[in-house]
């Protein structure tokens, strides 16, 4: 059976109603705000906007800046971000590392999930996230809550999927000056479909190695020349080469578009997702390496080891264009994510080789989140220099219950050692709670104003600036001692940058920014009375940089960086009781990456970076002088699509990545290797397409990633996978 549901219990001091979809809180707030924009855009009333070459002209309909309306697109590069700076702004104007995963490129490569998507994006690496979430290291730091859905933050703690994007934006660096609290290494952006006025129907099926098997549908109507909706799905029940471990997963998605008037748009969007699979910690190490065992081989039981998640997602957009030239965005989404999970950890192996020690644990947690975000936007003309004005604020409440038991092994030992060749177990376990197993709840209040300015100076220069002022509240209740914490954080966080353009197509950029971690970590899950006291980590980023947008839509870029983590705990040598904070942590490194159609037969992806992330001064994880842990010195990434007939093509990829460390005591290693993979693509009848991926060509063993020294993922042997689409 699951791990039982984390229960949603409240402080004691502070008995409110809980947020959920049937009875969101404040939706009075949200309903006037939509009611008010609507209205506004029933007058019909024409807008105006300054363009690229100072002309004033009126805002048409077809201007609106909209993401994942674009049901025809075919491309692997995009020319412009409206994440990165809240404005629509071209990536050759953006001072600062993006890499944008386009459905295309998804589809070429059937990617299925965030770890298929990251390994083609330099700067960024996949932690193993226990293998019960997604998480990232950004730049040598590892976060699993700097996700956004259409720049909303979706922090939960699961596995995501691709079914419903339109593409996928990875901005390394400090994002707080957009983003808020957090970022520091970058964040991951899912944009989704949404509804456009063009009709779409496909469907597609794969299948292949070890048992896979899903299916995907992308249907867009329009209703009138007014509206539109969109509903995208996926069901998935998929095996694994990894022993008794499976997946299965489903999801749907349906997204209205409304335009009321040539100034007012209004889209609502709505996801369920459920995930559901086996909890895998992976291998365990030996003399300083991955243990020499079978690669499927699991530590624990598999048929009592389990990953859930449901999670809802409702979305509203409201855009509305003023006569006097402001554009206003409202963006308000609710979201109910309930988790959890029950696994088993191998942990050291004896001296003799003979036995592992083998532990176990579930947990549960359940988050409530209501964000809502407002921003206005204007181009104006001031001294002969053209602004692109931005002013907005957030708003936002996350309540969070946390639930956690400890395994006992026939019901009276916390540890059981088994046999090292034979580590898989049947023997009975029972999950109760231990003395130190978290049962709390936490309410998150977040509050920010932010503005900025993208300047132009002229066709050569440009710049932007920007400051975010953040309120950071948290209230912390741990039900089984009664203790009741809270701590307030004001940070601000601004964003400079400097850009030449020696051509229209080319930059040269030079940028600043800064980013902020409350104490209670990235997922404020607990509280105590020493991190109470603490204040939040800082990070801050240095780059320089060069941008060509080049010809046949390719778009080349390259960045050299340092990124600074201050305000690191450490323990006092003098007292080990206290905490300091003088840890750091530095990370510099080189990035490449391109993107796009580089000749009329030739697409393709590439990605290169070298870096160096180290501890400059000891903190509570590890002593000075340290490599930081699963940071490759050099990665490496290469994928090719080539069009040998109008309707055959084929693809083929390469990734590398260099020796890294497992855990920040650099006692265990994780060899380099190389993986190639291979496609063919064929197109028949005009609106079916067949295609066969091949994943590790050459069966190479190598091990993906990490948790802990104990807890090292194999890569997967050879894998084929067969797919089918028709659109019509």
């Amino acid at each position: 059976m699951y791990p039982p549901a984390a229960p949603s219990r409240l402080c004691p001091a502070h008995r409110s109603p809980a947020l959920s979809l049937p009875a969101i809180r404040w939706h009075g707030l949200v309903v006037a705000q939509a009611t008010l924009l609507l209205a506004l855009g029933a007058t019909g009333a024409q807008g105006q906007e300054i363009d690229s070459v100072r002309a004033v002209r009126p805002i048409t309909l077809d201007q609106f800046e909209v993401q994942g309306e674009r049901t025809g697109d075919r491309r692997y590069n995009a020319p412009s971000t409206l994440t990165a700076t809240k404005t629509d702004t071209a990536l050759v104007n953006l001072p600062q590392s993006l890499t944008v995963v386009t459905a295309e490129q998804i589809r070429d490569q059937q990617m299925t999930s965030m770890g298929d998507v990251m390994r083609y994006v330099p700067g960024v690496s996949v932690h193993q996230g226990e293998n019960n979430r997604d998480q990232i290291i950004f730049r040598g730091n590892s976060s699993s809550a700097d996700f956004f859905v259409n720049g909303v933050r979706d922090d939960a703690q699961y596995y995501r999927d691709v079914y419903n994007l339109d593409r996928i934006e990875v901005l390394r660096g400090p994002n707080a000056m957009i983003f808020g609290r957090g970022g520091g290494g970058g964040v991951v952006n899912r944009a989704t479909k949404e509804a456009g006025f063009e009709n779409l129907r496909e469907l597609s099926w794969s299948g292949g190695s070890f048992g896979e098997k899903r299916m995907t549908l992308d249907l867009n109507q329009p209703l009138s020349p007014q509206a539109a909706i969109r509903v995208n799905g996926l069901v998935e029940n998929s095996g694994s080469f990894r022993q008794g471990v499976n997946l299965h997963r489903r999801g749907g998605s349906p997204t209205l578009t409304f335009r009321p008037s040539q100034t007012t748009k209004a889209t609502l969007s709505y996801e369920y997702f459920h995930d559901t699979r086996t909890a895998d910690r992976g291998i365990t190490s030996w003399q300083g390496r991955p243990a020499p065992v079978p690669p499927n081989t699991f530590y624990g039981n598999p048929a009592d080891s389990f990953v859930r998640a449901n999670v809802h997602l409702a979305t509203s957009l409201i855009q509305h264009h003023t006569a006097s030239g402001w554009e206003i965005r409202n963006r308000t989404m609710v979201g109910d994510y309930n988790r959890g999970y029950q696994n088993f950890v191998p942990g050291a192996v004896r001296a003799d080789q003979s036995q592992v020690a083998l532990t176990a644990y579930n947990n549960a947690t359940q988050r409530e989140n209501l964000f809502n975000q407002t921003d206005f936007t204007r181009r104006a003309l001031g001294g002969g220099v053209q602004h692109t004005i931005l002013g907005g604020m957030e708003l936002g409440r996350q309540l969070t219950d946390n639930f956690r038991n400890t395994g006992y092994f026939n019901n009276s030992a916390t540890t059981l050692a088994v046999p090292y060749a034979n580590p898989t177990i049947t023997t009975p376990v029972t999950w109760r709670q231990s003395p130190t197993d978290a049962d709390n709840h936490l309410k998150t209040d977040v509050g920010a104003i932010y503005a900025q300015d993208q300047i132009e100076f002229s066709r050569q220069w440009q710049a932007i600036a920007g400051i975010r002022f953040d309120t950071f509240s948290l209230q912390y209740y741990n039900h089984r001692t009664g203790d009741y914490l809270g701590r307030r954080d004001e940070v601000v966080s601004p964003r400079a940058g400097l850009i030449y353009k020696p051509q229209p197509a080319v930059s040269i950029y030079g940028s600043y920014s800064v980013s902020y971690l409350p104490s209670s970590g990235d997922q404020f899950s607990s509280l105590t009375n020493i991190t109470q006291q603490v204040k939040p980590e800082k990070f801050t980023n240095y780059e320089l940089g060069a941008k060509f947008d080049l010809p046949r839509d390719a778009f080349l870029t390259t960045a050299i960086y340092q990124l600074d983590r201050t305000n690191s705990r450490a323990t006092d040598p003098n007292d080990p009781t206290r905490i300091l904070q003088t840890g750091s942590q530095r990370s510099t490194g080189l990035e490449i990456g391109l993107n796009g159609t580089v000749t009329k037969w030739w697409t393709g992806s590439f990605g290169y970076t070298y870096q160096d992330a180290y501890i400059r001064s000891n903190t509570t994880a590890a002593r000075a002088g340290a490599t930081v842990a699963q940071m490759p010195r050099h990665s490496f990434s290469l994928w090719n699509k080539f069009r040998l007939m109008k309707k055959l093509g084929v693809g083929v990829g390469v990734i590398h990545r260099s020796a890294m460390f497992a855990a920040m005591d650099n006692t265990v290693t994780l060899p380099g290797y190389t993986r190639v993979d291979a496609a063919i693509f064929y197109t028949f009848a005009n609106h079916w397409r067949a295609q066969v991926n091949v994943e590790n060509l050459a069966n190479q063993k190598y091990y993906l990633n990490a948790d802990s020294n104990t807890n090292i993922s194999p890569g997967s042997p050879r894998m084929i996978r067969f797919g089918l689409t028709t659109r019509l």
